[in-house]
Order: C-alpha cells, then sequence, then structure tokens
C-alpha cells in the first residue's frame, strides 16, 4: 500500500509543478551535498547533511534570526515567545492558526492544520523506545511524566498514543504547555532544533512511526524528488503560510547588503536541487560550470582560490565569484570507543597515540592551514572558551613510545591491529584514515582502515561498533552545555555520546553546569570538564573549522551559518 501510494504524491507533485511552469519560469538554485542523506526523520535527523534537507520542510516553534549575531531566537510556529512561570518550569506557547502540512493521501484529500498535539506526539516520539530517537537526551528527566511514558509506553505503538505524559499539555489545538521537572535554560533552544517539529498522528499511525523516507512539514519547500545518491528535488510549497524576509540586521547584515529584500514575502526560490557529489574536486567542477550556487572551498582548491593576502584570487574575482570567510561552530577531534577491550580500557594507549599524531601537519594537509588547531574541548564563540587552554599532549614520539611501552606494548609487541573507522566513502576521507595509519605506524600500532558509506558509519556508531574514527560536532546553539552533552552517561547511544565514555564526577558536574547562567561559577565548572576529560582521554582534539565559501554573484541574499539550516527561504536569484 505504502508503495503505491509515494508515487501518486511524486505524479501530483509534478503536475501542479508543470502548470506553475508553463504560467512563468522557474527559479532554481542548486546546493551540493557532499553525502548521501541518511534519514528524514525529524527524531533521528541528526547530522549537517540530513539537517540541510529537512529544514527546508519542517519548522519549529522558534528559529534563530537570520541576521543577527549573537544569535537570537524569534517565533516560527509561535504567535510570540512564550509566557513562563516565575519558577522557571511552566511554559505557555500560543501557536499560530491555519498553518497547513504539505497534502498527502493519508489526509484523505483535505487540508491538514496544524495543531498542539502534533508537538506532544513528536515529543513522546523522542521518548518511544520504538523510536530510538538520538534525540532523546535533549528530553530526558526534563518533563513531567514523560520518563514514566518511556517506561509504560515500551515499544507498543498503541501505547504511545494512549499514554499521557502530564508535563505536555494542549489547552487547545493552538495552546501548548509544557510543565518542566527542574529549570532547563537551554528548552527554547532545543524547540528550535528539528527534534522538536510537529509530526501529524495520522502519519505516524500510517507509516507504523518508520519516517526515514517521509518529509511531510509546513516548511516553504516539500519533497518532490529522492533519488538516492543522487540528487533531491524540493518545490516550493503553495500553500505555505504567509512568511516574510526580515527587516533588520547586525552591522554586516547591513553592510552587504543582506537588507535590500526587507519585508518581502518568502520563499523567493522556486526548487531546489540538492546535487549529492562526494569528491571534492567534482563539487568544485561543478561549481566552476555554475551547476551548483556556492560550496565550501575544497582543500585541494584552497591555494589558487586565495592569495596569500587571504583574498580571493584575480582570477575567481574575474568569473565574478564572491568571497565569505566565516567564523565556525563546527570543530573536529578523534574518538575512542571507550567500551572498546583494547583502546577504551587503556589509558596509557591512548596517551601515545595522542603524542604519536602529528595534528599541525594534518591541518597543514587537510584544510591547507585553513583549520585553527584546537586548544581546547571548547569552541571559540561560546562562553567561556580559554584561548590559553593547552591539552596534556603534544607530538613527541619519544613521549609516545613511553606512553605505548607503559600501556603493555612496547614498540607495539602484542597489540592487535586497530579499526580506524572511516566516515564515508571519498577520496579525502580515504586518504585522512591512510595519514592516520602512517602516523601511529611510526610508534609500532598497526591501524587498518575500513571504508564505509557515510549512513553505515552513522549506524555503526549508534550501535556502539566503531573503534577509532574520526569525530566532530556542529554546535546545536552555542553554548557548553552542547558540547559536554557528547560525554554524559545518559547520552550513551542512541543519544549522541558515540564514545560511551562515563565518569561519575563528570555527570555531577554537568549536571550542575547545566543550569548556570554565563558567569564566574559556570566558568570555573567548565574548567574543571575540561581536566575531566584530559584525564580520562577519550578524543584527541584536532582543529576548529574556518569556513571559506564561494558563490556566484546571482544568488543574493547568502548568510552562512553553522547552526541555521532553514536557510533557502531567504535566499534570491537574480540572474
Amino acid at each position: 500500500m505504502i508503495n503505491k501510494i509515494l508515487p501518486l504524491l511524486v505524479l501530483l507533485n509534478l503536475f501542479s509543478a508543470c502548470t506553475r511552469d508553463s504560467e512563468r519560469p522557474i527559479s532554481v538554485v542548486n546546493i551540493p551535498l557532499s553525502s548521501e542523506v541518511s534519514t528524514l526523520d525529524p527524531a533521528n535527523s541528526y547530522d549537517t547533511i540530513s539537517a540541510t534537507v529537512v529544514y527546508q520542510s519542517l519548522e519549529q516553534l522558534f528559529e534563530y534570526h537570520y541576521l543577527k549575531r549573537p544569535y537570537s531566537l524569534k517565533p516560527l510556529l509561535a504567535v510570540d515567545m512564550p509566557e513562563v512561570s516565575d519558577d522557571s518550569l511552566t511554559y505557555t506557547i500560543r501557536i499560530k492558526e491555519n498553518i497547513r502540512y504539505h497534502d498527502h493521501p493519508v489526509f484523505g484529500g483535505k487540508p491538514r492544520f496544524l495543531k498542539a498535539q502534533d508537538f506532544i506526539d513528536q515529543i513522546k516520539r523522542l521518548a518511544f523506545y520504538g523510536t530510538q530517537s538520538n534525540g532523546w537526551w535533549l528530553f530526558d528527566g526534563k518533563i513531567i511524566g514523560l520518563n514514566e511514558f518511556r517506561e509504560a509506553a515500551g515499544t507498543d505503538l498503541e501505547q504511545l498514543f494512549k499514554h499521557e505524559v502530564k508535563g505536555l499539555k494542549a489547552i487547545d489545538d493552538h495552546t501548548l504547555q509544557i510543565k518542566l521537572t527542574e529549570p532547563y535554560p537551554q528548552l527554547l533552544n532545543v524547540l528550535a532544533m528539528s527534534f522538536a517539529s510537529p509530526v501529524p498522528r495520522e502519519l505516524i499511525k500510517f507509516y507504523e512511526n518508520i519516517l526515514d523516507d517521509v518529509l511531510i512539514g509546513t516548511g516553504p519547500y516539500k519533497l518532490d524528488e529522492w533519488n538516492r545518491g543522487e540528487k533531491i528535488i524540493m518545490r516550493k510549497f503553495e500553500h505555505y503560510h504567509p512568511m516574510h524576509y526580515p527587516s533588520e540586521g547586525d552591522r554586516l547584515a547591513n553592510s552587504r547588503g543582506f537588507l535590500e529584500d526587507a519585508g518581502k514575502q518568502i520563499p523567493f526560490v522556486d526548487q531546489i536541487n540538492f546535487r549529492i557529489l562526494k569528491e571534492n574536486h567534482i563539487r568544485w567542477q561543478e561549481f566552476i560550470k555554475g551547476n551548483v550556487d556556492f560550496i565550501a572551498i575544497p582543500k585541494d582548491q584552497h591555494a589558487t582560490a586565495i592569495d596569500h593576502r587571504g583574498r580571493l584570487s584575480a582570477e575567481l574575482q574575474r568569473k565574478n565569484l564572491q568571497l565569505q570567510v566565516v567564523p565556525s561552530l563546527t570543530y573536529w577531534w578523534l574518538s575512542f570507543n571507550m567500551n572498546d577491550p583494547i583502546v577504551g580500557k587503556n589509558y596509557y594507549l591512548r596517551k601515545a597515540m595522542a603524542h604519536a599524531l602529528d595534528v599541525n601537519r594534518y591541518i597543514e594537509v587537510f584544510t591547507s592551514n585553513i583549520g585553527q588547531k584546537a586548544n581546547s574541548i571548547y569552541p571559540p564563540g561560546i562562553f567561556g572558551y580559554n584561548p590559553a587552554s593547552r591539552p596534556p599532549y603534544e607530538y613527541n614520539l619519544e613521549r609516545a613510545r613511553y606512553y605505548l611501552e607503559k600501556a603493555g606494548y612496547p614498540n607495539g609487541e602484542g597489540l592487535p591491529p586497530i579499526t580506524y573507522h572511516v566516515r564515508g566513502s571519498s577520496s579525502t576521507n580515504q586518504k585522512q584514515a591512510d595519514y592516520i595509519a602512517r602516523e601511529m605506524a611510526k610508534i609500532g600500532i598497526e591501524v587498518i582502515p575500513a571504508t564505509i558509506a557515510f549512513p553505515s558509519f552513522l549506524q555503526l556508531a549508534r550501535s556502539g561498533e566503531l573503534q577509532f574514527w574520526l569525530d566532530g560536532w556542529a554546535l546545536d546553539y552555542p553554548d557548553a552545555e552542547n558540547v559536554l552533552q557528547l560525554l554524559v552517561t545518559r547520552n550513551h547511544s542512541p543519544g549522541p555520546n558515540a564514545t560511551f565514555y562515563s565518569n561519575p564526577e563528570f555527570d555531577q558536574l554537568f549536571d550542575k553546569l547545566r543550569f548556570l547562567p554565563d558567569g564566574d561559577e559556570k566558568e570555573a565548572k567548565m574548567q574543571k570538564l575540561e581536566e575531566i576529560v584530559h584525564s580520562d582521554l577519550p578524543w584527541i582534539m584536532l582543529y576548529y573549522s574556518r569556513d571559506y565559501l564561494l558563490q556566484h554573484a546571482h544568488l543574493k541574499n547568502y548568510r552562512h551559518s553553522d547552526i541555521i539550516y532553514n536557510y533557502v527561504k531567504y535566499l534570491k536569484l537574480d540572474r
């Protein structure tokens, strides 16, 4: 039944597109993706590739202001900011009326409009064992009765709907009330994430809670075609609720002309073509040909694209290309599976590997020195980051051999091969793996790269089957809590703690920090938490990203951000 209905949807969408095409030329923005999309389910879409697609169709109660830095939240599906009780435990949120979902046969040929219950059902899906959501950590222990619901419902789908949650209430169809177990300063940031997107109950029932291939939201673009491994096409939703381009912004927004379309109705673009181009050189070629509209400059093109002053080369300026250099909230490290009997249970082995890695050379080879060497588990740009911090290791082969002997493996003797799981099948991924293997071989450690497709890599991460791998994080919101939650015991898979790191002292201190406002007390606890992490060494820090992006001059209003994914609705094409 499902297989028959989905092609019908595609035909209906194509028919409506052809009708529109006959009236006027459509505007199409072409966006490259460096890997396949792992899932469209907001309960499990937690990588940047999937997010780039999902946020164009799914909306949340709140969103980040597109043109303001520092980042600030504003209502999206909410009418206004919530009413919060004096004790900060009750949030009452008014929801906009007449917000229509994309059409789907399960709605019986009738328009389906947004209701408060749709948010409740999605939050319950995050808690439901049957979903195995990697977003559960965001709500674990936060909402009254939600953990009790989780245990009572188990994996019984009927119980997902029947069992109520005391702290989640639809006062009416357009008023949502959330009651917390304790203050949760990050709640509004969480409600701006795709995890908290509303999902109609009809879809959950029809697909029996398996929504990996389903994308029905209230957003400006609806899914039209998904050819796995090749492309995704989305078209403008003809019934999208009235939204307008921002009328204010920060100094950069004013100086760079980002406010020229202030107050105009969005979205501007009729169609999005996401093209899956895994190899750096292919993405670059397609960009230069004009077949994609913007690109992060690949490492192997940086030397020719950027001159010695950090400016766009004269040749690319003649092609009428434009450069953005943007500080990033994305950074990278090497992770160990702390449950692994070899690397996870031997601190001195991890210490030896940390000393054996020439991070400076890694940054030179794989980022053309664009990356900034990481000096902390926290990235620049958040409160409490200390530029004077230093990890307790550096490139030193003598020290590496010393710690390897203390680990019980002098010169690597008796040490089984270590599997380095490669996070994708591109040539760059493979070269990174080969580099790590060569570095470890210098002290007698045999590292064997295991190359797998990115979706499979994510699945292995969730199931705890990785041993040693390149890991990274793009902050969901600019707060230390969003970094530290990667290492909390309760966030073990399917949560974001893929290392399976566990330290009771860390957990207790984290639970104190996450309720603190920015200030001296929070900063002191951040420092102590970092010391604990360094003393256990689940990560070898690599570098902070800095984004160098190129765009064709016909693309307007593109302002890159690490945490704003629903940006396509603001884009405009002027050919």
